[in-house]
């Protein structure tokens, strides 16, 4: 049964319609391995224990009965801790909002429990998935894969860490600058941005709700096409027969290279390599767009987030990890027509960049131009956290500013990661190339 732990979701709900696994006996694997784990308490928030049984017991009599509800019931997942779940303190990794108890799942919690996937518990983040790094001294910092003296990526970090770690088939997270893509990228697994609008943000704690989005971290891209589907209450992609042959992928060649480290460098330039071996045409280019709307960050990103918590940070500011304070406060700095001004400038570079890709399949990057940095260096030395944090983010912050959806893929080596950024909800065209990209990279 260990064996289970390192399936992916796809597979395990296979094995639940052949009657291979017993989704009681799958989620008390799960449950015991959690139990066990060393850092079971960095990873998980909580572990909803009495409800993942009776889901799974529901699970198991449904698949008995040959009244499965979809693909993955009965598949055992975890949720980032700013997903509402009734009755389970739900705090977005901050003290500020210790003992925020709702009385209602998120809508798509709802949704994943209707499809009849069993919820193993919450897992740790970034305070207020303000951090692309994953470090928490105020709640806990999740694990990294590859490196225990390294930080996993954030704001999605106990997320990935359930899964890589095999004490989940699949996490949900979330994404407002690359909160799902670092943390995949830096632990190795697929993570999934969403277009913004595309999965509902009901009951999902907000940052900056014009960029934030919901996605899974996975093992693998059917497994985020199946999450996709189970989120929305829709249709998964097709991704039967997909190849790379004919394909058009854009190499972004604007700022995503700028000062990027040796090893991921290496490793973007291997798996460029084999997307065009499997057939696929690649073309660089520049968007000089992109350099435009990277200052716009600081901006859009701050004003947004201390707007929507400036009264609750005010009130008990010496509650939060000093760096992410800061960063919160600097959203004072703008004004509204500042902010209105950046928008209409920020819509007007996407008309460009859309007219610029219109004729590729995907546009390709490094998902993150450094490695995972070193987490007591980050919590003693300011300035190398504020370098870390804004360059981990980089790369990723394209697909936010621009609206797109992207897929991060792993590339072979350890935590080095490959992006492939798609056009705005069109998500099920980008999962059919990346399960084609996928394949060629092994």
């Amino acid at each position: 049964m260990q064996e289970w732990l390192w399936k992916s979701a796809a597979d395990l709900g296979r094995g639940i319609g052949a009657g291979e696994i017993d989704p009681v006996a799958l989620t008390e694997t799960y449950l015991a391995a959690i139990d066990t784990h060393a850092d079971r308490d960095r990873i998980y928030s909580a572990v909803t224990r009495s409800r993942a049984r009776a889901e799974a017991a529901a699970a198991s009599a449904r698949a008995r009965a040959g009244q499965r509800l979809g693909p993955l019931d009965g598949v055992p997942i975890s949720w980032k801790d700013l997903f509402d779940s009734a009755g389970v303190e739900t705090c977005s990794g901050t003290a500020l909002l210790e003992g925020r108890v709702p009385a209602r799942d998120a809508r798509v919690l709802h949704a994943a429990t209707a499809a009849g996937l069993v919820c193993l518990g919450k897992t740790h983040m970034s305070e207020f998935a303000f951090s692309g790094l994953g470090l928490n001294p105020v709640t806990a910092t999740p694990p990294n894969v590859n490196d225990p003296e390294v930080v996993p990526g954030g704001s999605s970090s106990g997320a990935a860490a359930s899964v890589a770690f095999g004490l989940a088939a699949c996490g949900i997270g979330s994404d407002t600058g690359g909160s799902v893509r670092i943390p995949s990228a830096w632990n190795d697994l697929v993570g999934l941005k969403t277009t913004s609008g595309r999965v509902s943000l009901d009951g999902v704690v907000p940052l900056c709700a014009r960029f934030d989005t919901v996605g899974p971290l996975a093992r693998t891209v059917e497994d985020c096409a199946l999450m996709l589907a189970t989120l929305e209450g829709g249709k998964p992609a097709d991704l039967r027969g997909a190849s790379l042959k004919d394909i058009r992928l854009a190499a972004l060649q604007t700022t995503v290279l700028e000062d990027i480290r040796e090893a991921p460098l290496a490793a973007y330039d291997g798996a460029v390599k084999r997307l065009r071996d499997a057939g696929a045409v690649v073309e660089m280019i520049d968007a000089p767009e992109v350099a435009e709307a990277m200052p716009l960050s600081g901006l859009l990103f701050t004003s947004e987030a201390y707007g929507t918590w400036r009264d609750v940070i005010e009130a008990n500011p010496g509650k939060m990890f000093a760096p992410i304070l800061e960063r919160f406060l600097s959203g004072k700095d703008f004004g509204a027509p500042d902010y209105v001004a950046a928008w209409q400038k920020l819509e007007a570079l996407r008309a460009v960049w859309h007219a610029r890709v219109a004729g590729f399949d995907a546009v390709l990057m490094p998902t993150a131009p450094t490695l995972p940095p070193d987490v007591e260096r980050l919590l003693t030395d300011d300035d190398y956290y504020l370098t870390e944090n804004l360059l981990a983010l980089r790369n990723t912050r394209v697909g936010n500013l621009m609206g797109l959806c992207a897929v991060n893929l792993p590339t072979g080596v350890p935590s080095c990661g490959i992006t492939l950024c798609g056009k705005p909800f069109a998500e099920e065209r980008l999962l059919r190339v990346a399960a084609a990209a996928e394949a060629a990279l092994g």
